[in-house]
């Protein structure tokens, strides 16, 4: 299977954000069926199901905004903003306004898949082979979790290790909303009990999920998820141990050079979870859009995110893959997102080996491989001379190499306490403002500091 393939079948409130509510939910929505036949049947939820990947791998959440909107926060002289929307501006002028329509997006989006999941979950009781109910709960688990815990880290100030972490994080709702008149107006839970509540999903979806699943979640996708979610808490123990399972049990392996990890129409050997892309899909692919010439499927900026030369700084060796993996359309582009076509990869085995060596480090121990040994096979493959030593600022540096414009900058400085620029790293304009639109309509919500 190529790609997702989904139908919509509810209500058109799906789509709106849960927790808004304002006169357009009283107009009577046209559709094919009713709500009732639409959560009657596993054949039914596993539509819904596959909707809510659909959704998920959309532009405005894991199609390319997401990670937008975390390296462009984090930019510090590595890219240049050389799009005319004015949106992505804002992230990398740390100025957003409280009514951009790329944050709007990401919390509505992130919000629709979650009450998609949890419709699934509340109507498990309608799967008549145990083995379908188990996989559909893990994967409706897999995608609230992941949704929580990305919504967690765009609206919340960072998570610090070893503290009581009671700033405020996202409204939690575990409840479907199958009637728009029913809509509640959640507050904030606290960004501790988002954690919580993501590492109760992500475990639940490992437990559950088979190790195969086609192009779906698996047991080691969820186990990769875990393996980011305790690293970014700082849970070095933990991050550790699901990133050693997933290297040691997945079946994975690291392609044989750094280029075929990306632009595949097909999941690599390297892919845990990669969202699903080809000529027929009618979402756009913005990871494509942005970074990508307009020779290949970019904008006409060419790109409209240019590699500076600051960038060029990090390599150590020439003869680095990495170093090389761009090419020029007018301004410089990574090579990562050049197919318009190609899946996105999301969970790579090489970032398990960057998880597993920097936690081995930090708790001085050998779990798998030495520090030294996994750094070295992601060198390796990628022809960079090899290490004979490491230290934690050799393993970061290093993840940088690899995972450049994958979308991790924002997440890294946050958990790191690096600054961005002048800005501190806990400084209010690093963390997105809650949408304008559900400020107006939910007066349980409390606006994040400094908007």
């Amino acid at each position: 299977m190529k790609k997702y393939k989904y139908k919509i079948i509810l209500i058109s409130f799906i789509a709106l954000s849960f927790l808004a509510c304002n006169d357009n939910l009283d107009i009577t929505p046209e559709q094919d069926i009713t709500t009732d036949v639409a959560i009657s049947t596993s054949s039914n939820l596993r539509k819904i199901l596959n909707n809510a990947y659909a959704d998920a791998r959309s532009s405005v959440s894991y199609g390319g905004d997401i990670a937008l909107a975390s390296e462009l926060i984090a930019n510090d002289g590595d890219i240049y903003w050389n799009g005319t929307y004015s949106q992505p501006g804002e992230y990398n002028e740390k100025a957003i306004l409280k009514d951009n329509s790329y944050v709007r997006e990401i919390w509505l989006n992130g919000y629709k898949i979650s009450n998609q999941s949890n419709i699934i979950l509340a109507n498990l009781a309608v799967f008549t082979n145990a083995s379908e109910k188990d996989v559909a709960e893990g994967e409706a688990k897999f995608l609230r979790g992941l949704v929580y815990f990305d919504l967690g880290r765009l609206f919340s100030k960072p998570y610090i290790k070893g503290s009581v972490n009671n700033q405020l994080g996202v409204p939690i709702v575990l409840d479907p909303v199958l009637d728009p008149s029913k809509i509640t107006f959640p507050s904030r839970n606290t960004l501790e009990e988002v954690y919580t509540q993501v590492i109760l999903d992500l475990t639940a979806a490992y437990t559950l999920l088979p190790e195969t699943n086609g192009v779906y979640a698996t047991k080691y996708s969820a186990a990769a998820l875990l393996a980011r979610v305790y690293l970014q808490k700082g849970d070095y123990i933990n991050a550790r141990n699901m990133a050693n399972i997933v290297i040691k049990d997945s079946g994975s392996a690291l392609t044989t050079t750094f280029a075929k990890a990306f632009n595949n129409s097909e999941n690599s050997t390297e892919d845990l979870f990669a969202w699903q892309v080809n000529s027929q899909d009618d979402s756009i692919n913005d990871f494509n859009l942005f970074w990508a010439g307009s020779d290949f499927g970019g904008r006409s900026g060419n790109p409209d995110v240019d590699i500076e030369d600051q960038h060029w700084d990090i390599y150590d060796d020439a003869n680095d893959e990495r170093s090389k993996f761009f090419y020029e359309a007018g301004y410089w582009c990574t090579t990562k997102w050049k197919s318009q076509y190609a899946n996105i990869p999301f969970l790579r085995l090489g970032e398990m080996y960057l998880i597993r060596a920097e936690a081995n480090f930090r708790e001085g121990t050998v779990l798998g491989l030495s520090p030294l040994d996994d750094i070295n096979m992601l060198r390796f493959r990628s022809s960079a001379t090899l290490f004979t030593t490491v230290d934690l600022a050799t393993i970061l540096m290093e993840r940088k190499r690899e995972l450049s414009f994958e979308g991790f900058a924002l997440f890294d400085a946050k958990r790191l306490k690096q600054n961005i620029g002048s800005l501190p790293y806990n400084a209010n304009n690093l963390v997105l403002p809650i949408p304008l639109r559900e400020m107006d309509v939910n007066k349980n919500l409390i606006q994040n500091d400094g908007y």
